[in-house]
C-alpha cells in the first residue's frame, strides 16, 4: 500500500495501468516545444517518456482518499471489458484494479464517495462493471459526484459537437448513465464540499466540468487536478494543452491559476495520469513555474 498522511487525510494511490499511450509527444501535445522534450529527455525517462520510441507513457491510477470516517474514490479508470471501438489502447482491458484495490483495504462495498473529475473514457470506467449482459455500479453504497456540466455535455441525448467526438463512444451509456439511473449520482455545480477537509471546484477547459479536488487539512494541502496536466513538461510550460482539451483558452488559463495556487500555498500537485512519482511541489518560475520536489510514491514499473 503506497500512503501518504496530509493532516487527518491519509492518500493511497491504486493502480491501473502504466505504459504507453501510444502517443508521441508532438501528437498528444501538439503546442509543447520540441526543444523542453529535448532539453529533459534525461529526466522524463522512463516514467513520462520512452526515450527509445519517442512514445509518451502514463499512468492509469485511483486516488483513495480516507477524510472524517469516509472513504473517497478519486477517479476511476478506464475499466475492464469495455468496448471502445475508437479507443484501442482502452478497449476490452482486463486489469487487475479491483485486487490492487483490496490491498490498499478497499473492498467495493467500503466506498462512500466516487469523485468523477471529468467524464473522459478514463476516468469513469471503474464507475461499473459486467454483470452477466448489464453495467451496473461497482461501488453500491457510494454516491458518485458528477460535474453537471459534463454529464449535460456528454449525454449523446444532447447532441454536442465534441473535441474527442468518437473517442468517448460507449462512455456514457456503460460507465455513467448506468450509475444515474441506480440512483446513486450527486450533479453539482460550482462548488461542492464534501467534508470539512475535501472540496470540489469547477475548472473548466479541458472539459466543460472538469473539476479540481482541493485537500485542506490542518497545516496540509493538496490538490487533485485530474487532466488540468497529463504530463510534468505541462508544470514546465503552462501553455501547453494536450490535443485533448474541448476549450484550449480556458484550459490554459485554469492550468495557470491553479498551478500559481499550488505553489503560493505550498500544495501538493496531484494530477490523474503521472507516471513515477504520482505528484509534485511546485514553485513559481516567473511566468513559468518549476516542479519543487516530487511525492514520496513508489514509481510503477512498465507493464
Amino acid at each position: 500500500m503506497d500512503q501518504l498522511d496530509l493532516g487527518n487525510v491519509s492518500v493511497t494511490r491504486v493502480w491501473e495501468y502504466f505504459g504507453s499511450v501510444e502517443m508521441t509527444p508532438d501528437t498528444f501535445f501538439p503546442e509543447s516545444p520540441q526543444a523542453t522534450w529535448d532539453d529533459g529527455a534525461e529526466w522524463l525517462a522512463p516514467h513520462f517518456l520512452n526515450s527509445e520510441t519517442n512514445i509518451v507513457n502514463s499512468a492509469l491510477q485511483t486516488w483513495v482518499l480516507r477524510s472524517e470516517g469516509k472513504t473517497v474514490l478519486v477517479d476511476t479508470g478506464v475499466g475492464n471489458h469495455k468496448e471502445r471501438p475508437y479507443a484501442p489502447v482502452w478497449s476490452r482491458l482486463e486489469t487487475d484494479f479491483l485486487a490492487n484495490l483490496a490491498r490498499a483495504g478497499v473492498e467495493p462495498e467500503d466506498v462512500d464517495i466516487v469523485v468523477n473529475t471529468h467524464l473522459h473514457i478514463d476516468h469513469v470506467g471503474w464507475n461499473t462493471y459486467l454483470d452477466g449482459r448489464n453495467w451496473v455500479p461497482t461501488f453500491p453504497n457510494a454516491t458518485y459526484l458528477m460535474p453537471k456540466a459534463d454529464f449535460d455535455y456528454w449525454n449523446p441525448a444532447n447532441n454536442h459537437k465534441t473535441l474527442l467526438g468518437r473517442g468517448n463512444q460507449n462512455v456514457f451509456e456503460d460507465s455513467v448513465a448506468p450509475v444515474h439511473e441506480a440512483g446513486q449520482t450527486l450533479l453539482w455545480d460550482g462548488t461542492h464540499h464534501i467534508d470539512a477537509n475535501l472540496r470540489l471546484d469547477l475548472a473548466p477547459g479541458h472539459t466543460p466540468g472538469s473539476s479540481v479536488l482541493t485537500l485542506e487539512s490542518g497545516s496540509d494541502r493538496a490538490v487533485f487536478v485530474g487532466d488540468l496536466l497529463h504530463n510534468p513538461v505541462q508544470i514546465l510550460e503552462p501553455d501547453t494543452n494536450s490535443c485533448f482539451c474541448e476549450d484550449p483558452a480556458g484550459a490554459r488559463a485554469t492550468r495557470h491559476k491553479i498551478l500559481g495556487w499550488a505553489a503560493d500555498h505550498n500544495a501538493l500537485l496531484v494530477p490523474a495520469h503521472l507516471g513515477g512519482h504520482g505528484a509534485a511541489e511546485v514553485s513559481r518560475e516567473g511566468s513559468r513555474f518549476a516542479i519543487k520536489g516530487w511525492a514520496p510514491f513508489t514509481p510503477y514499473q512498465q507493464g
